[in-house]
C-alpha cells in the first residue's frame, strides 16, 4: 500500500511539473535580466517610432487569438499564420527578433518568443502613458503555424453579436471586449478598412448612420471613394499617441473611426460598460479604464498558453527549431 502511495505521489509531482503554469517572475532565477532586456529594446525602438506601441499591442492580441498566446504568428514561411487575411498590417516582428537575439546571447534557449511578445506589449502600453502591469511568464512556443487557423480573427466589419461570440469562445467577457477594444486609443488604421463603412454600409448602402455627420465629412475627405486605400488615419480622434479613455468618449459621441468600435454602443451590455467609465460615481465605485485594461490584458495573455513540457523554446522567433 505504501509503495502504491509513493508511486501515486511521484506521478502527481511529475504531472504537475510537466503541466507548469504562468507566474510573475518566472525568469528571476534562470534569466534574471530577461524583462530588463525586453524593456530596453522596446524603449529604444519606441523612441524612433512612437506608433510602435500600438503595433506591439496589436501583435500580442493577434497572437493570442489564434492557437493561444504561443508565438505562432511570428513564424515565417509558406502557408504560415502571419500571412492570413485577418493579420493584415500586423508588425513588430523585427523588434521581437531583436530582443530574442539579445536574450539568446545572455540565456540561450531559455526565454520563449511568446513571453517576449507579452512583455513587449506591456512595455509598449506603459511607454504610451498607459498602465504598468505585471506580466505572468512561463509560456512556451507553439509548434504549429498555419494560415487557415486565423480564419476566425475578429474583424472591423463584424457585428457586435459576432464580436461577442468570438470573445466568449476565448473565455473573455463583454467587459473584456470593451476594454481590449480600448487599445485603439493608440495607433492608426488604413482607409482600406474604412471603405465599406463610409460608402457601402450594410444594410442599405451609403454611410454608417451612427457616424457623427461632421466627422463623416472628415473621414470621407481623408478617404475619398477613389482615393489611396493605404492612407492612414488615427483610430482615436483627438488622442492619437496617448493611452487614455478618449476612445470610449468618441464611441459615445459618434466619433468612432472603426465600425467594430462603434458597434460597442449598439449592444446594451457593452454600452453599459462603456458608460460606466464616465459615470459621476465611477471614482467611488472603482471603475477605472486603465486598471480594467491591465486586468483584461493579463487575462487575454493566458489564452491557450503552453507551459511545462508543452511546446518548445525557439532559438529564433521566425522559425521552428
Amino acid at each position: 500500500m505504501r509503495v502504491l502511495l509513493m508511486l501515486f505521489l511521484v506521478a502527481s509531482l511529475f504531472q504537475s511539473s510537466s503541466q507548469g503554469k504562468l507566474k510573475v517572475g518566472f525568469y528571476d532565477k534562470i534569466c534574471p535580466d530577461a524583462e530588463n532586456i525586453v524593456s530596453r529594446v522596446v524603449r529604444e525602438e519606441f523612441e524612433s517610432d512612437r506608433n510602435l506601441a500600438a503595433v506591439l499591442l496589436r501583435l500580442h492580441f493577434h497572437d493570442c487569438f489564434v492557437e493561444g498566446c504561443d508565438g505562432s504568428i511570428l513564424i515565417e514561411g509558406e502557408n504560415a499564420e502571419r500571412d492570413a487575411f485577418g493579420h493584415q498590417g500586423v508588425g513588430g516582428f523585427d523588434v521581437i527578433e531583436k530582443a530574442k537575439a539579445e536574450l539568446e546571447g545572455n540565456c540561450p534557449t531559455t526565454v520563449s518568443c511568446a513571453d517576449i511578445v507579452a512583455m513587449a506589449a506591456r512595455d509598449a502600453v506603459f511607454l504610451a502613458n498607459g498602465p504598468f502591469y505585471r506580466v505572468e511568464t512561463g509560456r512556451r512556443d507553439g509548434e504549429v503555424s498555419n494560415v487557415s487557423l486565423a480564419d476566425q480573427m475578429p474583424d472591423v466589419s463584424d457585428s457586435i453579436q459576432k464580436l461577442k461570440e468570438l470573445f466568449f469562445k476565448k473565455g473573455l467577457s463583454e467587459k473584456d471586449l470593451v476594454v481590449l477594444s480600448g487599445a485603439h486609443t493608440i495607433g492608426t488604421t488604413a482607409c482600406f478598412f474604412m471603405t465599406q463603412r463610409l460608402y457601402n454600409f450594410i444594410p442599405g448602402g451609403g454611410s454608417d448612420p451612427s457616424i457623427n455627420q461632421q466627422f463623416l465629412l472628415e473621414l470621407q475627405s481623408t478617404c475619398p471613394p477613389d482615393g489611396d486605400v493605404n492612407v492612414r488615419l488615427p483610430i482615436d480622434r483627438g488622442s492619437t499617441e496617448r493611452f487614455d479613455n478618449q476612445i470610449l468618449q468618441n464611441i459615445r459621441g459618434g466619433f468612432a473611426v472603426l465600425q467594430s468600435d462603434a458597434a460597442l454602443y449598439e449592444d446594451e451590455a457593452t454600452k453599459r460598460v462603456v458608460d460606466s467609465y464616465f459615470d459621476i460615481l465611477s471614482p467611488l465605485t472603482g471603475s477605472s479604464f486603465e486598471a480594467d485594461f491591465a486586468s483584461s490584458m493579463v487575462k487575454m495573455g493566458k489564452i491557450g498558453v503552453k507551459t511545462g513540457s508543452q511546446g518548445t523554446i525557439r532559438r529564433v522567433c521566425g522559425a521552428f527549431n
